[in-house]
């Protein structure tokens, strides 16, 4: 008679035990934050923004003129200039990019109506009246307190042409170029605080070898010339993807002297989700098979950046040049109907896991990484805005960097994750905890989290070198992998308050599926 019973409660205790089990697996992961060791200043323009005559990403993405119909100041789109205000850019990037190489600054400078109407060979052949020119750029740049890096046109242009916009943009005393500008509307000169001699010259800048390449650099950097009291940072076009000789080139061939400064070497990588230039990948509707591709195919540039440093670290012990991956972000296929050469491309919870996974790294690079661009600001790749004539709506991507803004000129702690199992998908597998923490200016300690798993939640236990009592901050999560915001529902995923108070001595942080955390410790 006693059977049944013995043999109930022998299932109900080994149920038990298997949900205990269960749970202390959860809680198994641990997040170290060693806030006794810190280390480099993540500098605020790892957060640096990128925008290109491409698509809608500048006309009607940004600029729509004073006769538009769109509310606008002076030409510039209200709305968009509000978000990008809330987002604290530091930098802004222009004119490209492709496009930097066959822009000619003359064409975008005095009355508008009498600028040149020229065809966008690059991006989609389509017209561009050049509304949009320096005098523009700078007026952006000034009304979001954002720090300006221009690129100049060395594939199609001249030394002389490039010192000449150089000298437009930062004469002080009299000479026909600062008084051109000063008939144009500005009197003072503007600071010009990071400039290119190019960009992408193994391929749309040129087509050149790193040998040729560092040849012309030199030739034209000398006769970059400013004022003494702004003199631009001066960056060289650098490599893509795994390619190191472009590092290792141009640190052996050019100097770093007064006269010839190179203080910083670029580096682009684009995230496919396929790795396929052919077939990229699907901005949605994609399956779990092309939601771990994409990632574990962002975390690649990890290897780069650590191929590239190491090079560095031997020819540039001092540490005197900077390691800038100025353009990087997802890159999916055109969407049926859209104009292959304007790049427009929805955003997902995907999109903003990958963010906070790059970010996370670059925070621990950030002794070298001392500049990114995210690819593109406004309706281009991965942008932080989307815009449909009058309407306008922010990407996941948006809110991941806004979540991360505590982090811009923060000190960097090293993080340690123990416990964690990976997230596997058939025979591969990635991390399945991302991290970061940092002191922000403010002396507040911040952590960020990211699960990269697209259906596990995660139980994370944090650690410090003190006692820790609560995690404040925000969360991003959704329930679908290609959950975006649209024109007609702009707000399906944003952030939501987030809350843990440390129990029995222990803080336990809960990560919902594919979310993005990013907290204050105290």
């Amino acid at each position: 008679m006693n059977v049944r019973p013995s043999l109930l409660s022998l299932l109900v205790y080994v149920g038990f035990v298997l949900f205990t089990s269960a749970a202390i697996a959860e809680t198994t992961i641990t997040v170290e934050v060693h806030s006794d060791q810190p280390g480099a200043t993540i500098h605020r323009n790892i957060y640096g923004q990128f925008m290109e005559h491409l698509g809608r990403g500048i006309y009607e993405g940004v600029w729509v003129g004073e006769d538009s119909k769109i509310p606008n100041k002076n030409g510039y789109r209200k709305d968009v200039v509000k978000a990008l205000k809330a987002l604290e850019v530091p930098l802004l990037r222009w004119p490209g990019g492709c496009f930097a190489d066959e822009y000619h600054w003359r064409d975008g400078v005095g009355p508008r109506d009498q600028r040149p109407v020229t065809i966008n060979t690059t991006w989609g052949g389509v017209s561009d009246d050049n509304a949009f020119g320096t005098h523009e750029f700078f007026e952006l740049a000034e009304m979001l307190d954002a720090e300006v890096y221009i690129n100049g046109n060395l594939g199609t242009g001249t030394p002389r042409e490039m010192a000449a916009w150089l000298e437009y943009m930062t004469a002080e005393g009299e000479s026909t170029l600062a008084n051109l500008r000063r008939a144009n509307g500005r009197d003072k000169p503007w600071k010009v605080d990071y400039f290119a001699i190019g960009n992408e010259a193994w391929g749309c800048g040129g087509t050149m070898t790193p040998d040729y390449y560092a040849n012309l650099y030199k030739h034209y950097a000398t006769f970059a010339k400013t004022p003494e009291n702004n003199r631009p940072i001066m960056i060289a076009s650098g490599g893509h993807t795994e390619q190191t000789e472009w590092t290792q080139t141009l640190l052996e061939q050019v100097p770093n002297t007064w006269s010839l400064r190179m203080n910083a070497i670029s580096h682009h990588y684009y995230t496919l989700p396929t790795g396929d230039w052919d077939k990229h990948g699907r901005a949605l509707a994609f399956g779990e098979n092309e939601w771990f591709s994409t990632l574990k195919n962002t975390l690649r540039i990890e290897e780069f950046i650590k191929a590239n440093i190491a090079i560095m670290d031997k020819l540039d012990p001092e540490k005197k040049v900077g390691f800038y991956v100025d353009e990087w972000g997802t890159w999916y296929d055109v969407e049926p109907g859209d104009n292959p050469g304007f790049l427009y491309q929805q955003n997902t919870i995907r999109d903003a896991v990958l963010t906070g996974m790059n970010l996370n790294i670059f925070h621990q690079y950030a002794e070298r990484v001392q500049m990114t661009n995210i690819a593109q600001m406004v309706n281009v790749l991965q942008a932080m805005i989307l815009t449909d004539k009058e309407k306008m709506l922010l990407t996941p991507t948006y809110h991941v960097f806004k979540m991360y803004i505590p982090f811009q000129d923060a000190t960097a702690y090293p993080v340690s994750i123990s416990g964690d199992k990976g997230y596997r998908f058939g025979e591969e597998s990635i991390p399945g905890i991302s991290a970061s923490a940092a002191k922000s200016k403010d002396g507040k300690l911040w952590l960020a989290l990211v699960n990269t798993h697209p259906s596990e939640a995660k139980s994370v236990s944090i650690a410090t070198a003190g006692k820790l009592r609560t995690a404040k901050g925000q969360l991003l999560t959704s329930a679908a992998m290609d959950a975006h915001n649209t024109f007609d529902s702009p707000e399906s995923v944003q952030p939501k308050e987030y809350k843990a108070k440390a129990k029995d001595g222990s803080l336990i942080l809960d990560l919902p599926a594919k979310s993005v955390v990013v907290v204050e410790l105290k």
